[in-house]
């Protein structure tokens, strides 16, 4: 019988897949050492947890509001102004099953098909699929190494058509790790508001800055803020992935939108991830610095580690915990008779011969690279580092 074609045309997460594959050789007994999930492998803090299970008890555990609660989205919009000095109103709040369901959302309420959606990349493997769902187009905007994986004001000026209608920030970056700073931000907003552009701004990793700090483009003043969606959630900062909030915030009528949608598509999120998610907001952010402090040891060994390899290199990342490893030394070497001549060989080898899970970087387009996640133990960064060396040594 026939099927969706549009649904034919979307793939698969390769991240969800490597991570699923890693999982389930580790659950066969295999000593296999994975690289490949976004998520924090510190355990979620006891008071957020312990508020959930009042929740359970004081028998939050029926429908709320389709975009959330009013306590959630009070806490939302008091963290919005203390945090990034950004006033919206609870109305203007949508809570969501998680970011990517945020995200899905925002294309949603903002293309039409044939819509044309700038995404920078390398860039998460998600933003293309989710705006092809919404019958978009997206249109990659490359960025180099040596340029710190940014794109240049101009760059993005000369991919602007009459068909474009968004372009999207993610700041820290995945799967790179970078930051725009200020300027950069401001020269953006400017282009934006010039050309009648809206700014999907993914902030999601927004505390897991290591140099500098966290600026959201929604701040420079009423007619950015106006054309931003500002997208965030909980599972990067309080290392909440399964409790599955995300939120927007955005002006009225695109706010409107995706709750009326979202009414008939999900309903509300988890009720009672909600009332953890309160605790979380209002339970100050020790737990972020402390979290913050042990992912700079891992990252700076595992730069260290990475660029002490022949044929192998990478930046140092400003924020986010990955790195991505340059390996297009490698091409042309080969192990057992079979050559190297993508990061999706590479990927595949590694895991088979070292027993180690990395993400290629053909998802995030970003050919001759993989990402390391740095969301794990010292332990298993210093085995895998290991690995990686006699991996490498063992290439003819």
């Amino acid at each position: 019988m026939q099927t969706s074609e549009k649904y034919a045309r979307i793939s698969a997460s390769p991240t969800l897949l490597i991570d699923s594959k890693y999982k389930a050789m580790r659950a066969s007994g295999v000593d296999v050492v994975g690289f490949g999930a976004g998520e924090p492998d510190l355990d979620t803090p006891i008071h957020i947890k312990k508020a959930a299970i009042a929740a359970i008890e004081n028998g939050c555990t029926k429908y709320t509001p389709a975009s959330g609660t009013p306590e959630l989205k009070k806490a939302i919009c008091q963290k919005l102004l203390t945090e990034n000095g950004l006033f919206y109103a609870p109305s203007q709040i949508v809570v969501s099953n998680g970011a990517k369901h945020s995200l899905t959302n925002v294309f949603g309420a903002i293309l039409n098909p044939g819509d044309e959606v700038i995404i920078p990349t390398p860039a998460w493997v998600s933003y293309p699929e989710m705006v092809k769902l919404a019958d978009g187009v997206p249109v990659p905007l490359v960025t180099t190494e040596e340029n710190f994986f940014k794109f240049k004001i101009e760059d993005l000026a000369a991919a602007i058509t009459d068909k474009t209608r968004a372009v999207v920030i993610n700041s820290p970056s995945n799967p790179t790790g970078m930051v725009y700073e200020e300027e950069e931000l401001r020269a953006i907003a400017e282009l934006a508001i010039e050309k009648d552009l809206y700014v999907v701004s993914d902030e999601i990793y927004e505390h897991l800055i290591y140099e500098g700090k966290h600026i959201s483009i929604a701040s420079f003043g009423e007619e950015i803020k106006n054309r931003t969606i500002v997208v965030n959630g909980l599972s990067k900062t309080f290392s909440m992935t399964g409790w599955r909030i995300g939120y927007t915030a955005s002006a009225d009528h695109i706010a409107k939108l995706m709750s009326n949608v979202q009414s008939h598509s999900t309903s509300n999120p988890n009720s009672i991830a909600q009332a953890a998610a309160v605790a979380a907001l209002q339970g100050g952010l020790d737990f972020v610095h402390d979290m913050k402090a042990e992912y700079i040891k891992r990252r700076d060994y595992m730069v260290e580690q990475i660029n002490s390899i022949d044929g192998v290199s990478c930046l140092k990342p400003a924020g986010a915990f990955y790195v991505m490893m340059n390996m297009k030394g490698l091409y042309g070497k080969s192990i057992d008779g079979k050559v190297i001549d993508s990061a999706n060989t590479f990927a595949a080898l590694f895991l088979e011969k070292a027993m180690v899970a990395v993400v290629p970087g053909e998802g995030f387009k970003a050919d001759g690279y993989v990402r390391w996640s740095y969301a794990t133990s010292m332990e298993n960064i210093k085995k895998g580092m290991e690995r990686l060396k006699v991996f490498i040594r063992q290439l003819q």
